[in-house]
């Protein structure tokens, strides 16, 4: 499979509105991201493996006021893979409502459904170190 510009746009939009939705808390849209079986790794966060787009919004609603206000996402690079999966890297950056900033790195598993593309998988990594030689 080679992803035609069209794709690339498709899945670009895909992760843009991720942020879009978390930040409203329309998570009963969250079915337009990711696949109804979703696996969201947030292990690195302190969380766990969360299964299902009914577990996504008990987390984020069960973070309260604790969520970021704003997520922006960044730096996206697709790589197309076997049996027409696509991974997608990405850069996130969360805004906190006293300004703290955090930033994060998605790996996301993509794959093409009878709605369009989803994310069937997403690993969250948090960046908290700089590089260093």
């Amino acid at each position: 499979m080679t992803l035609t510009l069209e794709d690339r746009i498709a899945i670009t939009d895909l992760l843009n509105r991720h942020g879009h939705l978390s930040d409203t808390g329309d998570f009963e849209r969250m079915h337009e991201v990711f696949t109804a079986d979703v696996d969201y790794d947030v292990s690195d966060l302190g969380g766990e493996v969360l299964t299902g787009l009914s577990r996504i919004q008990e987390a984020a609603l069960a973070l309260g006021e604790a969520n970021p206000v704003a997520h922006h996402v960044t730096n996206i690079v697709l790589t197309e893979e076997a049996d027409g999966v696509v991974r997608a890297l990405s850069k996130g950056i969360g805004i906190n409502a006293d300004g703290t900033c955090g930033s994060v790195t998605y790996d996301d598993t993509i794959v093409r459904g009878e709605q369009g593309w989803r994310i069937r998988r997403r690993t969250v990594r948090a960046r908290r170190v700089p590089l260093t030689p």
